[in-house]
């Protein structure tokens, strides 16, 4: 997929676990994990807003676009 997901480099810049952050955005740490891993299809505008809130950063520090990595 394209899309590059880097939850965990934020997770890192501060100091936040995977279990952390899943609590205090309201998903659970198994949704987490699908979207940290880029394994998600999808995600809710309001999950993404949520996560940035929490992460004090913007949509573009968490989702970027790698080109040539298309399917299809």
């Amino acid at each position: 997929m394209p899309i590059a997901v880097d939850i965990d480099v934020m997770l890192a810049k501060r100091k936040m676990s995977v279990g952390e952050l899943a609590e205090r955005v309201g998903i659970t740490p198994a949704n987490l994990a699908v979207l940290k891993n880029g394994r998600a299809k999808a995600v809710r505008f309001t999950t993404l807003a949520a996560l940035c809130e929490v992460l004090e950063c913007q949509p573009g520090d968490l989702l970027r676009w790698e080109a040539g990595d298309t399917d299809g």
